[in-house]
């Protein structure tokens, strides 16, 4: 009897090591750090890593209903519907922005403007873009890195400025100076040219900081007023706010301490020789490498290095990439240099395809790279006279990114 009860827990725990392999090898490891958006900056305290998760919950899982506050008119219920993994949108979900054909302001805001709102809850229209108005689609962008972005200090982005062109390289980026809402707060050492500020987020480097860019998100996008951006899209009139200002700033904070993407494979020969061509076509003379940060009211931001291959700077990029609207004083054909960082796994976030440019007309890397023009003419003449392994290769790059 001993000996069988031996042989059947042998027989058993043989199974079971056996059912623990399969196992294994059946589902897939978990994702690496650097195939995921999401996630805090490295150096938080405890106290600020709860407030990232409370961001996290109101970015990623609060949604938006009639009884809390949606509508009458939006154009989705949550952030997270926009920013799937804190990534890219997809054109299902693409918003439309109309109504300002050039620098003199958006003589349409009393008709709905700046953003379309086409839904509406039940009882209600939603709005149509109104006869004369400029309009153009934009997606929503990645959200993570910004908290970096954001502690780039005014005079870094000064200096990469060129705006006469004096290095003749047929480049010359300017910052996007605007006016800005009252309840922001300026940030060390800001600069001002005539009473504007260089605003840096959006696709027209439209938003002074991450609270406009959320508090108008909350307005614009889902209905949702509060003490920053009181009037209702609907009735134009100010409205108690339907979401707290605590709330808001979780947000933000959320936003703030994302960590930046990571690149992959980045001693592969082909991926450094891919950003050494980068490099040489010019293509880093508007997506910079690597920028700093300044002083941050979030130490774990203050004073650091990182490889975000923007300027946030504008660009006139030709009149295949004019929309006929803008935002601020931005020129119509000008838009921000978009980080490049994330994009190998915008896909992830887009439903396994490329959607990319401001309105994800470009469904391949390479399609994008076709649809540079102005200021990045010369860049994407010099990538049509690369050889066909060396536009591989510089392919494999921007994968890696």
């Amino acid at each position: 009897m001993n000996v069988n009860f031996y042989l059947k827990t042998l027989v058993l725990l043989f199974l079971l090591v056996i059912l623990v392999v399969s196992c294994e090898e059946t589902f897939p490891s978990e994702p690496g750090e650097d195939e995921l958006l999401d996630g805090p900056i490295s150096g938080l305290t405890l106290e600020e890593e709860r407030q990232f998760l409370a961001g996290d919950i109101a970015f990623n899982d609060d949604i938006f209903t009639v009884s809390k506050g949606l509508g009458p008119i939006f154009v989705a219920n949550s952030c997270g519907s926009c920013h799937a993994g804190d990534g890219k949108g997809h054109p299902f979900i693409s918003f439309t922005r109309f109504g300002q054909p050039d620098t003199l302001g958006n003589q349409f805001l009393h008709l709905g403007g700046p953003q379309l709102q086409h839904k509406a809850i039940p009882g209600f229209a939603p709005e149509l873009i109104p006869p004369g108005a400029t309009s153009t689609k934009l997606l929503a962008p990645a959200v993570t890195g910004l908290g970096l972005l954001d502690a780039v200090s005014d005079a870094d982005l000064i200096d990469l400025s060129d705006p006469n062109d004096e290095n003749g390289d047929g480049i010359s980026g300017v910052p996007n100076w605007n006016n800005i809402p009252s309840y922001v707060r300026l940030r060390p050492n800001a600069i001002s040219k005539k009473g504007k500020y260089i605003s840096r987020f959006g696709k027209k480097a439209g938003a002074y900081d991450l609270l406009q860019q959320t508090a108008g998100a909350y307005n614009q996008d889902m209905g949702i007023t509060s003490d920053f951006e009181p009037v209702d899209p609907y009735s134009q009139e100010v409205s108690d706010p339907e979401v707290s200002n605590q709330t808001i700033h979780n947000v933000v904070f959320y936003l703030k301490t994302l960590k930046a993407p990571i690149q992959r494979n980045q001693s592969d020969a082909r991926v450094i020789k891919g950003r050494d061509i980068f490099k040489n076509i010019q293509c880093a003379n508007c997506h910079i490498p690597t920028l700093s940060t300044s002083e941050s009211d979030i130490t774990a931001l203050s004073f650091k290095e990182f490889h975000p291959y923007t300027d946030m700077l504008l660009h006139d990029m030709g009149p295949g990439l004019d929309d006929k609207y803008t935002e601020g004083f931005a020129l119509t054909s000008e838009w921000r240099t978009p980080p490049l960082w994330g994009l190998g796994l915008s896909k992830d976030a887009q439903g396994g395809s490329y959607f990319l440019m401001h309105d994800g007309r470009a469904e391949s890397i390479e399609e994008a790279i076709m649809l540079h023009g102005g200021e990045a003419q010369q860049s994407k003449e010099n990538y049509n006279n690369l050889s066909q392994s060396d536009k591989d290769l510089l392919l494999t790059f921007l994968e890696s990114l």
